[in-house]
């Protein structure tokens, strides 16, 4: 098994501008306490494929409700690597829990952006059962894997990243 990258926490600093910015009811005092709490992404049993993200906070999501959470944690890989997020398994199953880009892709360049390369997940409970999703903190919710790629014989790309999500398209 290659070992290609490590999870890291942003800076405190940029966690509390991130999460400030998704939710300004919070006080920076309640935003440091959720901070120290993080934990981060680990793998359940040796067979695992992804690694659980974790709730930062309660998580509370009615049928049709959307939330963006600002998970604390970035990565750091190999080039030639991608990590790509989905909904951890069984909130998929139960709750049609979907992340709103459907997957979501973590460059190996991310981790130098701007913004630390904070890893963000937005999420909707799309179930059609009437079912409220909740999730305590500490609790997994997303999972992500970890992927090798290639590009094409005639990729000349030198662009260097600076900043977060659509910043490649700019």
């Amino acid at each position: 098994m290659q070992r290609i990258a490590k999870f890291h926490k942003v800076s405190e600093t940029q966690f509390v501008k991130d999460w400030s910015d998704t939710f300004p009811e919070y006080k920076n005092e309640e935003i440091s306490k959720i901070y120290q709490d993080i934990g981060l992404p680990k793998r359940a049993t040796a067979g695992s494929a992804g690694y659980d993200f974790y709730a930062p906070a309660k998580i509370v999501l009615k049928p049709g409700e959307t939330i963006k959470i600002p998970t604390g944690v970035r990565v750091e890989m190999e080039k030639n690597w991608v990590l790509q997020c989905y909904p951890r398994s069984g909130l998929g199953f139960k709750y049609r829990l979907q992340l709103n880009n459907t997957v979501g892709i973590i460059d190996s360049d991310y981790f130098y952006s701007d913004n630390e390369g904070h890893i963000f997940a937005k999420i909707t409970n799309d179930t059609n059962e009437g079912r409220t999703l909740e999730v305590s903190p500490g609790e997994g919710f997303m999972q992500g894997i970890f992927t090798e790629y290639g590009i094409t014989v005639d990729d000349d790309v030198t662009e260097v990243r600076n900043g977060g999500f659509g910043s490649t398209t700019r």
